[in-house]
């Protein structure tokens, strides 16, 4: 007799998806950036919560590019996680054969069950599709947790590196450090 397994999916998501990964972007992304930026960076209330779901929902309905993909890791029906995959923009990086994958977030309370894994290479599988031959991460240069995770999947830093300047005036300044994985 076999033991039941979980009820657990990557897919692309549907525009009907924003209201799960706003919520659970507005979630985590104070927990993930706690460390480097302070509370106030973070929209919080319900205006936040509505912004943050029309942007999703336009974005998933008409991307800017047809090689812009989001994805979404499923407990069930419960989204639990997002990546989010384009062309590459860095100067030296070919937005032809170059993706990046902008985002990965996993919901904090849904972490060390696979999902982070099921999804980045539910990512790498669909850059590859779309003829990539290599992916690039922008990665905070303190997550170390991230780094081990796309580390351990094959990733490896480059000598890229920037510091971004949040706010305009220089009082908040986050570095990071580029990865990058070769598609076989």
């Amino acid at each position: 007799m076999s033991s039941p397994t979980a009820d657990v999916s990557v897919r692309i998501a549907w525009a009907d998806d924003a209201p799960a990964i706003a919520a659970l972007q507005l979630r985590t992304w104070p927990e993930m950036y706690a460390d480097i930026l302070p509370p106030e960076a973070f929209p919080a209330g319900p205006d936040s919560v509505a912004a943050a779901t029309e942007a999703w929902r336009s974005n998933l309905a008409k991307p800017p590019d047809a090689r812009n993909r989001a994805l979404v890791a499923l407990e069930r029906n419960r989204v639990v996680g997002f990546a989010i995959t384009s062309p590459a923009s860095d100067p030296d990086c070919d937005p032809v054969v170059d993706a990046e994958l902008m985002d990965l977030t996993i919901e904090s309370s849904e972490r060390g069950k696979g999902h982070g894994s099921r999804l980045l290479q539910a990512a790498v599988d669909t850059m590859k599709a779309d003829r990539f031959t290599r992916s690039v991460l922008w990665a905070v240069a303190s997550d170390d947790a991230l780094r081990a995770f796309l580390i351990d999947a094959g990733w490896a830093p480059d000598t890229a590196h920037r510091e971004l300047d949040l706010d305009g005036e220089g009082t908040t300044l986050v570095k990071q450090i580029r990865l990058h994985t070769q598609f076989s």
